[in-house]
């Protein structure tokens, strides 16, 4: 169990509660597309209880669930596939990634988050005498500061060694002007043969004002929105895109209509140049 007394979640780094419902509700179906036995005991410590009718059947909220739990298969599968041997996951949340996927032998792995995050999640693995499936380092910091970059070589990571970055669900809750920085820094700690794996943006003006989700999208910022892959594409990187709708037909699931009209999927970046200073 949690430190009952550890500082609380602030709004966003709330959300990550609600993903890790998605990922426990996915994780009990017969047939999931990914086993996260981490997600639910995360809620329960948080003190709260998966929805007793289960996840939302109507509208935008159900077309979000779809999204995480096709977005957690497709990260999942992208980092195995990446054939490098360091990965930062940022704004890691409650991820168990470390814990729950077969890495390689050598694979050292860094979870970026505020430290009330981290700090509830380490009170809970430490509570299931959980055992990481890779060498993993959690390193507390603000990704607005500008010296994580500093901190994160500090604490072992090297920017001479290709790298996997995961930005997921993150960038939609930055200014532009704050994700431009934030991926302006990935960059200058990228080696040639890096990886980036993010969603590509969209405007978030245009998102459904639906009861129970409003805590969360009236959080979002936007970030870089529909230009996120020119921008990376401009900033040394080569982007490929992945619709969700191929997504949820390769992994033969249903996807719900998208009230917004507007195209959804994933970017995977690969570095073409190398650190600039």
């Amino acid at each position: 169990m949690a430190n009952p007394t550890a500082e609380p979640l602030s709004p966003v780094s709330r959300t990550a509660l609600s993903v890790a419902m998605v990922r426990a509700f996915e994780s009990s179906r017969p047939a999931p597309l990914f086993n996260d036995p981490y997600a639910a005991v995360f809620v329960a410590a948080a003190g709260l209880s998966m929805p007793a009718g289960g996840p939302p059947t109507g509208g935008f909220a159900q077309r979000l669930v779809a999204h995480g739990i096709l977005r957690t298969r497709f990260y999942d599968d992208r980092l195995l596939a990446a054939g490098v041997s360091q990965v930062v996951l940022l704004a890691a949340g409650l991820d168990a990634r470390a814990y729950r996927l077969p890495w390689p032998p050598g694979t050292r792995l860094f979870e970026v988050d505020l430290a009330p995050v981290l700090d509830f999640k380490q009170g809970v693995l430490d509570g299931l005498s959980a055992v990481p499936a890779c060498d993993r380092t959690a390193l507390r910091a603000d990704l607005v500061d500008p010296d994580w970059p500093d901190r994160l070589v500090a604490a072992g990571f090297d920017p001479a060694q290709p790298t996997a970055w995961l930005a997921e669900g993150l960038l939609v809750y930055l200014e532009p002007a704050e994700a431009a920085g934030l991926l302006d820094a990935v960059g200058a700690l990228s080696a040639p043969g890096s990886r980036l794996l993010l969603e590509q943006g969209r405007d978030v003006s245009t998102t459904p004002r639906e009861p129970g989700l409003t805590e969360m999208t009236d959080l979002w910022r936007g970030g870089l929105g529909p230009g996120t892959a020119d921008w990376l594409d401009a900033h040394g990187w080569t982007t490929e895109f992945t619709a969700l709708e191929e997504l949820a037909a390769a992994c033969g699931r249903p996807l719900p209509h998208d009230p917004t009209g507007k195209p959804a999927g994933f970017l995977e970046a690969r570095r073409t140049e190398g650190p600039t200073p």
